[in-house]
Formats: C-alpha cells, structure tokens, sequence
C-alpha cells in the first residue's frame, strides 16, 4: 500500500479553508474571497482592537485581568496567523518534499516508523483539541454562571449592549463565534509545526534503516543507494529550513506571551477571583498554555537527537569492502551531519525543552514578584 503522509494533516487543510487561506478544491472563487475579507475584517483584525480598546479602562481589577489575558492571546493568535498566511506559499512546498520522502518509504520496518509516527500525529490532534474544547466550554460556563449581566470577555462595542437584550444577545453571539475561529486559528498555527516536526523525526528514523542497508544487497549499487541516502538527508533539511523559517516568528512570540499570560491567569485565578467556574476557566487556561507549548519544545529537542545521531547510523551500513570513491562521500556525509542545532524561535530561543522550562520559570518568577508587590 503507498505510503501518504499528507492524509494525516487533513484537519489542517479543512481548518485553513474555514478560515479563508485555502481556496483549493473551491468552486465560488468570488464567493469564497468575499467570505475571506468580511472574515478576517470582522474577526481577525476587529476582534483583538474590539477588546484592546478596554485595555486597562474596566471598572474593577477582575475585568482588567480577563481583558489583558484574553487580549494578549488574541493579538498574539493574529498575528501568527497573519505570518502564516503571508507565507503559505512554503506549506505546499513542505508538501512536496514530504511526498518525495514518502515515495521512498519501503520495506516492513519503515512502514512500522511510519505507522508509529501515524499514531503520535494523531495524538497530537488530540491533544490540541483536547486543550481548546474545555477551554471554550469553561469560558461559555463562566459566562452562563455569572451574576450580573456582563460580556463573556471586557470588550467595546459601537452600541449600548447593557440596556438592550437584542444588543447583549448580538454581542455574546460575536464574541463566542470570534473566539471560536480564533481558536481555529490557533489550532492550526500551534499544532502544524508540531507535526511536521513529528514527521521529519520519523523520515529521519527511516533513514537510519535505508543506511543500514547500503552496501549488503548485491542486486544494488553501493554507491547508487549512498548517494540515494544523501539525497533523503538534503530534501530533510530542507524540509526542516522551510518549517523553521515558518514557525520561528511565531514562536518567538509564543514564547513572549506565554511566560506572560501563565503568570496572570494563575495570579488571577489563585489572588483576584472568587466565582469558582471563572477560577476553573482560568486554570484550564494556564494549562492550555502550557499544553499548546511543550509539542513544539518536545519534537524540537527529538529532532536535535535524531539529527545528531545520524552519523551513527551511516557507519553501519557494509562500508568496510567498499571502494575509495564510496568511503570519501561517506566521510563528506559524516562530516555534514556533525554540524547541527536545534530549531530556533526569532533566531534567539531554541525550540527546546529547556525553554519551556524556562518559560515556566519565568512565569513563576513573575508571580512571585506580583505576590511581594501585593504584600
């Protein structure tokens, strides 16, 4: 059976659609581009200045936290997606390496790689899906339990929504609607890069195996599978640039937010409220925060480890009998594959577990010193 990696990214294809960025497959172009410009004016761009406008203008301390929090997120949610929709281009060049390193998957253990990366992709969906869902029904809850008549989330609107039931009502359904594609937004913007790097630690892996065997089938020439390995190893990392470059604004922006949103959601939720499903709201927050975070840390330290052992796997294929032409390329590949570092956010912060350690640290940090400032 072919191997086709790109049916396990499908979600993304359809969320990109919803939100205006994917037109393949469309028959209503004009249609369809109307629908993009009244989405992202009205959601992408209206929705955080909507909420912006309120920034430390609130009556009360309580509204000022959940204005910051939620402004933060989305200003930080639109404008990685915006980054991403500027450079869409590279996702369909992502796609045709990704098919390229598809088309030389052979052979049962492969197959079981690929079969195990499958599995972690999908789990992956399901985490992310797993962190927005209660997220959205913790934050409608708060709003359905609350005492007073206020918005789901401190915001201006052009009309009085407190003295009209038709105008809090149209003021709910936006900002719930909003929020929604927002998280959309972020699904997409969190979890791809998450998943290609997913991917390529597993093509890497493969490639381990398609090493192993240069050299011990004499059906094969030696040099014709060396030179088909390093090929592989070229299109990974090039694979591994172009993801790079598309996540490394965005990330360094994920990591700016999130030290900064972590640190007041809890601070919120532990000092400031009292209403427990706003407190439950809060701390599902903070752990989605934290939960949308460590994939890309994770994946981009595996990937570290999978390209850094690699050399490893180029020294057990049958070199020994091989001739001098051979062990000279071999020796280039080696040398090549030595020089290495992990993905990096903004050129500055490696997408690494220890920065997310770090985030977490710095979070604390700042509650600490809100906790002496409180005092």
């Amino acid at each position: 059976m072919e191997v086709n990696s790109l049916s396990l990214f499908r979600s993304h294809w359809i969320v990109w659609k919803i939100l205006g960025i994917n037109p393949k497959d469309i028959s209503w172009k004009r249609l369809y581009s109307t629908y993009k410009v009244i989405l992202h004016l009205v959601v992408t761009v209206w929705y955080p200045v909507h909420i912006g406008i309120c920034l430390f203008r609130n009556s009360n301390l309580t509204d000022n936290i959940r204005n910051l929090t939620i402004f933060l997120t989305c200003l930080a949610c639109t404008t990685k997606f915006i980054i991403y929709a500027y450079n869409f281009n590279k996702i369909h060049r992502i796609e045709k390496i990704v098919q390229q390193l598809d088309s030389r998957v052979t052979g049962t253990a492969q197959r079981n790689i690929h079969n195990q990366m499958a599995t972690q992709l999908r789990n992956i969906v399901y985490i992310f899906i797993g962190i927005y869902l209660p997220i959205g029904v913790a934050a409608e809850l708060a709003f359905l339990f609350q005492e007073e008549r206020a918005l789901m989330y401190p915001a201006w609107f052009p009309f009085d929504w407190k003295k009209s039931n038709r105008n809090y009502f149209l003021s709910h359904l936006y900002q719930i609607i909003g929020i929604s594609y927002l998280l959309l937004q972020n699904y997409v913007n969190d979890c791809f890069p998450a998943a290609v790097l997913c991917l390529m630690s597993s093509h890497i892996k493969m490639l381990y195996e398609r090493f192993e065997q240069v050299g011990f089938d004499d059906a094969e020439d030696p040099e014709d599978q060396l030179e088909a390995c390093i090929t592989d190893h070229k299109r990974l990392l090039e694979l591994f640039q172009i993801n790079e470059s598309l996540m490394s604004l965005p990330m360094l922006i994920q990591f700016a937010v999130s030290g900064v949103n972590l640190c007041i959601s809890v601070a919120g939720a532990l000092l400031f409220f009292n209403d427990p499903m706003t407190k439950a709201y809060y701390f599902l927050y903070a752990l989605g925060i934290m939960l949308e975070l460590f994939p890309i840390c994770y994946y981009g330290t595996y990937i570290g480890i999978c390209f850094g052992n690699l050399h490893y796997a180029a020294f057990r294929c049958n070199w020994i009998t091989q001739n001098r032409s051979f062990k000279r390329n071999l020796m280039l590949f080696v040398e090549r594959s030595l020089k290495w570092s992990a993905p990096m956010a903004g050129g500055m912060l490696r997408m690494h577990v220890d920065t997310f350690f770090s985030t977490v640290k710095l979070a604390y940090s700042m509650f600490t010193l809100l906790i002496q400032m409180r005092k």
